[in-house]
């Protein structure tokens, strides 16, 4: 194990540059009742420096999130009848998917049995670095072994008692162990596993980050699908899959404390930590320039 303390930087931006040099992010997430946390990956991903940020969702509540994101693009997938995201949607998917640097799947997908086998399928299927967080990790919660046949990086983001059900333990149990249930969890399916908390842990199984960032008022529901998006807007701006998760581990953490020196803990809601990535950003390259 070696402890990473340093923070990956974000290569500069050429004056010539365009938004194809910044990553082209498919988010696939969403469902009835659920449309926000589509929404918020999708934007998070744009304020983390994404150029090119597409959400797919279900066919019936496509109109409610392209009235959210204005700046995302949006694409209606074929859905279940609960309005899940269905795999019969798969080969379409697929296909539409390679245009595309980064895949991010999970937030509000909900845990029809139809979109659990697209989300196996296209773990096991999509050749692009795939964000992994919510229902696309429950959904992985009975056959884990998926990951290891994986044709490119997975990057998980699981709150305790989603790595719990994953690595077959009690919460209580990955509480206690934290940083050794990452680190066995991550080396065993050849994943980068961010293990939200206090104290987030990043690790690839050989490194481990342990996060300075955050606060309790990031408690919230919403916080995550913003993580998704930083980590997926990382990997399309260059950086690995490590080093993205590392980064957008620790800018969210930097967004949220922000918030809540503007807003308090107890009434910050995860939008909050959304707008603040902005200046998250900004006091890194201030920090660069000071060094």
């Amino acid at each position: 194990m070696r402890k990473i303390t340093g923070l990956p930087e974000l290569p500069p931006r050429r004056a010539d540059s365009h938004k194809g040099d910044y990553g082209r992010i498919l988010v696939l997430a969403g469902s009835r009742g659920m449309v926000g946390a589509a929404a918020m990956a999708g934007t998070a991903a744009l304020r983390a420096g994404a150029g090119l940020v597409t959400v797919g969702t279900p066919r019936s509540v496509y109109p409610i999130l392209a009235a959210q994101v204005a700046c995302c693009t949006t694409r209606p997938l074929p859905e279940t009848p609960v309005a899940t995201l269905s795999d019969r949607g798969f080969s379409g998917i697929l296909r539409f998917a390679e245009s595309f640097d980064v895949v991010a799947l999970g937030p509000g997908l909900g845990r029809h049995p139809s979109t659990t086998r697209l989300v196996h399928q296209l773990v096991l299927n999509l050749p692009k670095p795939m964000v992994l967080d919510a229902d696309g990790l429950n959904a992985l919660a009975e056959d884990v072994a998926a990951l290891r046949r994986a044709p490119a990086p997975r990057i998980l983001t699981p709150h305790p008692g989603e790595i719990a059900r994953l690595a077959g333990l009690s919460a209580g149990e990955v509480q206690q162990s934290r940083k050794q249930v990452a680190l066995r969890f991550a080396r065993e399916n050849r994943v980068v596993l961010v293990l939200k908390g206090h104290r987030s842990i990043v690790t690839d199984g050989r490194r481990v980050f342990v996060n300075p960032t955050g606060n309790p008022g990031m408690a919230t529901g919403g916080a995550g699908d913003v993580l998704t998006g930083v980590i997926a807007a990382l990997i399309g701006q260059r950086l690995g899959p490590f080093e993205a998760a590392v980064l957008g581990t620790y800018v969210h953490g930097l967004s949220g404390d922000l918030a809540a020196k503007q807003f308090g803990e107890v009434g910050l809601i995860a939008t909050d930590v959304l707008e603040f990535l902005p200046q998250a950003f900004q006091k890194l390259a201030a920090g660069k320039r000071n060094r």
